[in-house]
């Protein structure tokens, strides 16, 4: 029989006063309850640090139109063998495939994090045999068995958004490890251009030094057979054999140094040296695209390394906020229901069902110093967060107007080195033509050889600073990298 509800048969008066006597606990709820609930606001709101962001950068021309990186920006060179070799450091790169694995090991530990918002449930069954002595029986014993079967359930309430906050930490790592790995990417792409164009410099190097050696063999055979003739003197021919000297001994080190830079290649590619073909390109068959940059603002939407930095900064608020609600209740919940029964046949029967339910709560109220110190440490991690952030902002800018500035005046530079050359190898021909008639002596000849040969590696230098240079702003810009919607939406 149903037991009537309180205060249901009662007369008027009787059922104010009984209204009157459920009005304090109703009162208690009504406060309690949203406090509780507002309880998932603990700690302070995450928000970007205030950065005065310039309207332009210094070297950049004014009201140009941006032309962006894309992501094979390295195409633009118009390098076979830099695409072919781009491709294998994207599969290859040691450091890439490392950011990779980290990155899965962060979004592993969002599941690992995110476990506790969920209920546990686990399952238990057990057969238990027992045999004990009898007094009645004259030499007997009794055989006991017991069945049981049981679920378990438990689940904590995130009142205080403890759990939440670990596992918004959790993604927000992830986030930040996904970040990383496209700035190891476009690091590792980045050295392997410029190792690249640096094996093209020594290769013209060494064709430059073998040439001029070539060249000044040459003229020392010539200059001994006019020292036999008696038309040139001793001292002549031996500067002709110092500068043939200085010039085999260049050879051995600018081989070296190409070799220095195909081993690089190898660990950048992922190859051993020895698998490694190195095709044959000239550095003069580069070109250099035309690259431009936007605003200044915009530029924080295009580096990973900056959103990196930002995730980093909410998992550390996120962390703060945790300690916080470190300091207050937690509550759990835990139920159960089983079975239990002498037979297996009838361990599934109503009168066999174990019911149990609990509710508890914990307070701390000494840790012994544990949860300040807890709190303060995500504090001062979170301050540390901040002036990375703050660093990876001005470095970013401070990128693209060193990378625009050195593209600005390596392209002037190597625009002028080849008017060197050219002057160079003019005045060199006319040199050798006064000496065949005998206007000048020998010694011009060897100075405007010293000239060429030095305005040929200064060329082939500025030549590769260029490329480097253009390198660097591609990858100063981002290479093509572009911040994900929701997370463009916090600058």
């Amino acid at each position: 029989m149903a037991k009537p509800r309180p205060c249901a048969n009662a007369t008027s008066r009787d059922r104010l006063a009984c209204c009157r006597a459920y009005e304090g606990p109703l009162r208690a709820v009504v406060i309690i309850l949203p406090l509780l609930l507002s309880g998932c606001a603990l700690g302070p709101r995450f928000h970007l640090p205030h950065l005065a962001i310039p309207g332009h950068f210094l070297s950049s021309p004014q009201n140009a139109r941006p032309a962006w990186p894309t992501k094979t920006w390295w195409r633009g060179f118009h390098s076979p063998s830099l695409n072919t070799f781009m491709g294998l450091a994207e599969q290859h790169n040691f450091t890439i495939r490392i950011a990779v694995a980290q990155l899965e090991a962060a979004n592993a530990e969002v599941e690992v994090l995110g476990a506790p918002l969920l209920p546990t449930l686990s399952a238990n069954g057990a057969d238990q045999w027992q045999r004990a002595p009898q007094a009645q029986i004259p030499l007997g014993s009794v055989n006991n068995r017991q069945f049981s079967a049981s679920l378990q359930a438990s689940y904590e309430l995130d009142f205080w958004g403890k759990n939440r906050d670990a596992l918004r930490a959790a993604e927000a790592s992830a986030a930040a490890s996904r970040f990383n790995r496209d700035t190891v990417a476009l690091t590792a792409l980045s050295a392997v251009a410029t190792t690249w164009f640096q094996i093209l410099a020594d290769r013209a190097a060494l064709t430059i030094g073998l040439h001029n050696l070539a060249v000044a063999q040459a003229l020392l055979v010539q200059l001994k057979a006019e020292l036999v003739a008696g038309t040139t003197d001793a001292v002549a021919v031996a500067q002709q054999s110092a500068l043939v000297a200085s010039e085999r001994a260049t050879i051995p080190t600018l081989r070296s140094q190409l070799r220095q830079e195909t081993l690089a290649l190898g660990i950048l590619v992922g190859k051993p040296p020895e698998l490694l073909a190195i095709p044959k390109e000239r550095l003069a068959t580069l070109t250099v695209p035309k690259i431009t940059s936007g605003l200044p603002a915009q530029v924080l939407e295009r580096r990973p390394d900056i959103a990196e930095a930002q995730e980093n900064l909410i998992a550390a608020n996120a962390d703060v906020r945790g300690a916080i609600a470190d300091f207050f209740p937690s509550i759990s919940l835990t139920g159960s229901a089983g079975w239990t029964s002498s037979a297996l046949n009838a361990l599934l029967a109503p009168g066999s069902l174990l019911l149990s339910a609990a509710a508890s709560a914990t307070q701390p109220i000494f840790e012994g110093g544990a949860l300040m110190g807890k709190l303060a440490v995500a504090r001062a991690s979170y301050r540390e967060d901040v002036a990375l952030y703050e660093e990876a902002v001005i470095q970013a800018f401070t990128d693209v107007d060193s990378a625009l500035n050195s593209l600005h005046y390596a392209s002037e530079q190597e625009r002028r080195e080849a008017e060197a050359v050219a002057e160079a190898r003019t005045a060199l021909h006319a040199v050798r033509a006064e000496l065949a008639a005998g206007i000048v002596d020998v010694s011009a000849v060897l100075t405007a050889e010293e000239t060429l040969l030095s305005d040929e590696n200064s060329y082939t230098q500025a030549q590769l600073t260029r490329l480097d240079a253009a390198v660097s702003l591609y990858k100063a810009l981002g290479g093509g990298w572009h911040a994900p919607a929701s997370l463009a939406a916090g600058h």
